[in-house]
Formats: C-alpha cells, sequence, structure tokens
C-alpha cells in the first residue's frame, strides 16, 4: 500500500508530525473503524475520521434525520430532514474525503447482528442507550477491538478507552456495572449543549486515531470529564474490577 500524490499533499500535516508520519499515515489508510450511532458524537467524529483518511468507516444508525437533531449534529442539514442518518453521514464522508470506503448500515445493533463489529480496528461508541452502549461493550471485548467510548449530557462530557482483555486495563463493564436496565441519558430529556456533543466527537476521533497510530500517552484506563460549565477538565485512573464477570481472568 503506498500513498498517492494526492494524498501526500491532502494528509501533508500529519505527514509531517513526527508521530504520525507516512508511516502513521498508511496505517490510517489500512485501517477500519466502526462508528455505532451518527448522532451529538458520532456526526462530527465521522467527518474528523474521514477527513484524517480512514481507510474504511462503517456508520451504524437506525434513526432519521429530524429537526431537534440539527442544533448539534452539523453533519446533517435541513434538505436532510426525514433521511436516514447513516445514508446521509455516508455521502457526507465521501464528500470530505472521496478516497475512502464509507459502508451505511440503516440498523440498530442487537444480538442478531452484533457481529459487524468483526475486522474492524476500532469502535467508536456515541450511542444514548445504555444496553446499547453494554452489547457493544461486550462485542468488543470479545473480538479484542479497541473501545472508543464518549457521552454527554447538558454541560458534561465524558470519554474512555477501553481494551479489557490487557491484564491491567478495565473493561467497559469495570467503569459503569453490569445493569442493563440502568437508564441512559436522553438529550431530549435533560437537553445538551450543542457545542460540547463537537468537543467530545472531536475527542472521540483523537481517541480512535491514537489506537491506529499511537502517539502521545497511552489512554486506556482513564476517564477524561469535561465541565463545559466551569471549563475543566480532569483525568481519572479507571482501574480493573478483579470481580468483573467480562474482563476478569
Amino acid at each position: 500500500m503506498t500513498l498517492s500524490d494526492a494524498e501526500l499533499e491532502r494528509y501533508a500535516r500529519h505527514i509531517i508530525l513526527r508521530e504520525i508520519g507516512g508511516g502513521g499515515q498508511l496505517r490510517l489508510k489500512a485501517a477500519s473503524v466502526l462508528v455505532v450511532g451518527a448522532g451529538g458524537i458520532g456526526a462530527p467524529a465521522i467527518q474528523y475520521l474521514a477527513a484524517a483518511g480512514v481507510g474504511r468507516l462503517t456508520i451504524v444508525d437506525d434513526d432519521a434525520v429530524d429537526l431537534s437533531n440539527l442544533q448539534r449534529q452539523t453533519l446533517f442539514a435541513t434538505e436532510d430532514l426525514g433521511e436516514p442518518k447513516a445514508e446521509r453521514a455516508r455521502a457526507r464522508a465521501l464528500a470530505i474525503n472521496s478516497e475512502i470506503e464509507v459502508i451505511a448500515c440503516r440498523s440498530r445493533l442487537d444480538a442478531g447482528n452484533i457481529e459487524v463489529m468483526a475486522g474492524h480496528d476500532v469502535i467508536l461508541d456515541g450511542t444514548d442507550n445504555f444496553a446499547t452502549r453494554l452489547l457493544v461493550a461486550d462485542a468488543a471485548l470479545r473480538h479484542r477491538i479497541p473501545l472508543v467510548s464518549a457521552a454527554v449530557s447538558e454541560f458534561e462530557g465524558q470519554l474512555g478507552v477501553f481494551r479489557g482483555w490487557e491484564a491491567d486495563k478495565p473493561c467497559y463493564r469495570c467503569f459503569v456495572g453490569n445493569d442493563p436496565g440502568r437508564e441512559g441519558v436522553s438529550c431530549a430529556e435533560q437537553g445538551v449543549l450543542g457545542a460540547l456533543t463537537g468537543v467530545m466527537g472531536s475527542l472521540a476521533a483523537l481517541e480512535a486515531i491514537r489506537a491506529v497510530v499511537p502517539f502521545g500517552e497511552d489512554s486506556a484506563g482513564k476517564l477524561l470529564l469535561v465541565d463545559a460549565l466551569n471549563l475543566r477538565f480532569r483525568t481519572l485512573s479507571l482501574p480493573k474490577d478483579p470481580g468483573c464477570p467480562s474482563c476478569a481472568a
């Protein structure tokens, strides 16, 4: 695999970064990332992953574009109202970068189709349904695929990277527990600052890129908390739960 002259120009600002370089850009070109949810977090993540040159993006979302989405989901426009999010997201990603492959899956992940995750290098989860998050996390653990998980509510955001098959790294259930009936965060009920979803989606894309091309300090086993109300960022260490039924040896 090589980079064409056009790709060398397109990704020049990556390539001159010592931590990425031409080799890292080739790794991105060969990579496959699955984005679960093309909503507030998924929309900006898809844009930056496409622009970064991730070779194959799979977008899973069963929803249609609603007027209330446009306050934060900047991947979509007014003329997209009523259209499937996965299909419109695919079209916009290809408009950003026609050199990549983008697959749209207009479905909700469940036990019957979760194996669509197999074969990807990174999973980025931006859903607001807790049962779906657990399903995605379990599949990521089973297939040993790094999971980038982001969430927002009102003025707060959180971001974690999980590789629970490693002896010293927690899985998602180590962090949140094992109750599939736990209520998720609903933007419709609690509200959310639109720009914050852009921040968290961009950070999620950054961590997906880091998972493909390691640079800087490893983020797995840490939780980033963002307080947009008071402009505060802090990072916590997440321990592995020795009694976790999912990842404990």
